[in-house]
């Protein structure tokens, strides 16, 4: 499959760093873009699957908001007569701030958005999901072995560190481990732990 392309239109630079870091975090290949006139040119390349745009930043009224709408909601011709799929998808990312004027609207529009701050699985499994629509990944991330919970755990606890400086995400105490996830860690823990000890032995038989 090709390689996943992620547009980030967002001028708050905790919000850059704390996306950049989690997305980065899959192996996907992340653009920053910080002006609407930057963002315009990044979408004519035609080479994301996504973009993710912060909305205070965007006027919805305006020729970035309307081709991302267009977009987004425009289905490509499948060969073989398959089911047309939509190949590129937007989400946008609604503070607190802007929610009372945005949210109707991007709501009658059908359009995805996240309302700012929320907690990181739950922004992974939207950008997963739209990745999916895009036809750009197989499946969401909490059905694949790459999101697991060694993985997560350390990515979440990196950027709830970014999330204090900022508003991205909703606070760490939010996030419990399950008794089974618990014990899934655990178990992984205890085999690196076993992993190093045999290293260190071999290096000393050497």
């Amino acid at each position: 499959m090709p390689e996943v392309g992620i547009l980030i239109v967002d001028d708050d630079v905790a919000n850059q760093h704390a996306l950049k870091n989690i997305l980065d975090s899959e192996g996907w290949r992340v653009r920053i873009v910080h002006a609407e006139s930057r963002a315009l040119a990044e979408l004519a390349s035609g080479s994301w699957n996504l973009a993710i745009v912060n909305t205070a930043l965007t006027d919805i009224r305006g020729p970035l908001f309307c081709i991302l709408k267009e977009l987004s909601q425009t289905d490509t011709t499948q060969p073989d007569g398959e089911t047309p799929r939509r190949a590129f998808r937007a989400l946008f990312l609604v503070p607190a701030a802007v929610a009372r004027q945005v949210q109707p609207m991007l709501e009658r529009e059908g359009l995805p958005y996240s309302l700012k701050p929320y907690h990181l699985n739950d922004f992974l499994e939207k950008v997963s999901e739209l990745l999916v629509e895009a036809g750009a990944i197989a499946e969401p991330l909490r059905h694949i072995g790459g999101f697991g919970v060694r993985k997560r755990r350390r990515r979440d606890l990196r950027v709830s560190r970014e999330g204090r400086r900022g508003t991205m995400f909703a606070s760490r105490e939010d996030y419990q481990m399950t008794e089974e996830e618990m014990a899934e860690f655990e178990r992984q823990e205890e085999e690196e732990r076993k992993k190093r000890a045999k290293a260190i032995r071999d290096r000393e038989h050497l």
